[in-house]
């Protein structure tokens, strides 16, 4: 039972939210702290994220992945935004990656 406003769509309005925080308030918004702390904590945050969705998933509780997976991805929108990385520029990746091999793509990488 999906929510109507639970579509792929819903990253691109929480990165304008969060990329909306940037010289917000530190004492109000979780997400100004987090750009007042600069890229290594946002990093540190990812890193922390990607780990516990890692566990969630080692473990199978499709619930806590689904929860982790959301603390991921705002994590990365934060970064994304502290770095001036727009989704629309990861979009275009992605969508130059579609239909091709990801062996082929990895060799292409290294060969470039």
């Amino acid at each position: 039972m999906a929510d109507e406003k639970a579509t792929a769509e819903v990253l691109d309005r929480l990165y304008a939210t969060v990329a909306s925080r940037k010289g917000a308030d530190p004492e109000t918004s979780y997400t100004a702290k987090l750009f007042s702390r600069g890229t290594p904590k946002i990093a540190q945050k990812v890193g922390e994220e990607a780990v516990e969705t890692v566990i969630e998933a080692v473990r199978g509780d499709k619930a806590k992945i689904a929860s982790e997976s959301a603390d991921l991805l705002y994590h990365l929108l934060v970064l994304w935004a502290n770095e001036g990385v727009a989704p629309a520029d990861v979009y275009a990746l992605l969508a130059a990656r579609e239909g091709t091999s990801g062996i082929a793509e990895k060799k292409a990488r290294k060969a470039g």
